[in-house]
């Protein structure tokens, strides 16, 4: 499959019933303080609540009868592990989801609601790699990998379709980056859609794999730090990288203490609930890591799987 306009627009419509079509915010009171027009894209009102929902469907709804009878696995920290195990359940196949042992008590909930087994493995990508390899040697499952499979990219990119559909003539368009299925979506989208408009990401300074191998020009994988931005300590993928490459415009990296306090000011302003991953492209802003003043700028607010016992102000 080739990753353009015409596969985001054909996952689109493959995935409408399913997903919602999230919500654009705005505040004036966040518009005063960057002095720019900020449009908050909320999927953290998506289904399994953020916008994993959108290319874990469509790369389940696009396998074959043949293929998808025999189910689908995937390794996940949360999000893509719960819309996997959602889209698996709507299409009624089974679903095996391997979990780090670490992994947020409310993220292992929402896969066990969906029907999926879950599969516990040590907290590192070599042993969720090589768990996910056992499952699919022993169910004969396929691998719905969470960011390098065109369908899931492609899926990722119907976010940027939406956003820039209901508010035309941006001139920034913001996400996070981890393993970069996100970005490559909606920088490609974005792109097409409104050559001129800027793509940029953020990613925790902790997890700055992306940022160095795009000032690299190669990938360049780092053993990842503590981060609370717990989606997005995932090393960039291969093919995705290529894409951002040839599509997006920068990557900036944030602290861990402007990620709490943006985490805090949208749950404070504008009363919704994000997680730390989806807060880091507004702490950016907050931070000053990019001139947006007299900018429209678009924010893809990733999701809101939070959990309440361990909110970052209170530890």
């Amino acid at each position: 499959m080739t990753l353009d306009l015409a596969a985001i627009l054909s996952a689109h419509e493959r995935i409408r019933r399913h997903v919602h079509r999230t919500l654009v915010l705005t505040s004036s009171r966040l518009n005063q303080a960057s002095g720019a027009s900020l449009f908050f894209k909320c999927e953290n009102f998506q289904k399994i609540g953020a916008f994993k929902a959108r290319g874990a469907t469509n790369a389940v709804f696009s396998l074959d009868e043949a293929t998808a009878r025999r189910g689908v696995a995937t390794h996940s920290s949360g999000n893509h592990g719960a819309a996997v195990a959602r889209a698996a359940k709507l299409r009624g196949i089974p679903a095996q989801i391997v979990m780090p042992s670490n992994s947020a008590k409310v993220k292992i909930r929402a896969v066990e609601n969906y029907g999926a087994r879950v599969v516990f493995c040590e907290p590192t990508e070599e042993a969720r790699e090589a768990t996910c390899v056992d499952v699919i040697a022993k169910t004969g499952a396929t691998l719905i990998h969470s960011f390098e499979n065109p369908y899931v990219i492609a899926g990722q990119g119907t976010a940027a379709v939406e956003l820039l559909e209901d508010v035309p003539d941006l001139d920034l368009v913001m996400c996070p980056v981890g393993g970069g299925g996100l970005l490559a979506g909606t920088a490609v989208a974005a792109k097409s859609m409104q050559p001129n408009v800027k793509v940029i990401a953020a990613e925790p300074e902790n997890a700055d794999d992306a940022a160095q191998s795009f000032r690299a020009g190669r990938v360049i994988h780092t053993e990842k730090k503590s981060t609370i931005a717990d989606g997005l300590r995932t090393n960039v993928g291969e093919p995705n990288f290529a894409i951002i490459r040839r599509y997006a415009d920068d990557i900036v990296t944030v602290s861990e203490e402007a990620i709490i306090c943006a985490m805090r000011t949208v749950w404070e302003t504008m009363k919704i609930v994000v997680e730390p991953s989806a807060a880091v492209p507004f702490a950016a802003i907050q931070e000053g890591k990019i001139g947006v003043a007299e900018k429209r700028v678009g924010i893809i607010l990733t999701g809101g799987n939070v959990d309440l016992d361990a909110l970052p102000w209170n530890l």
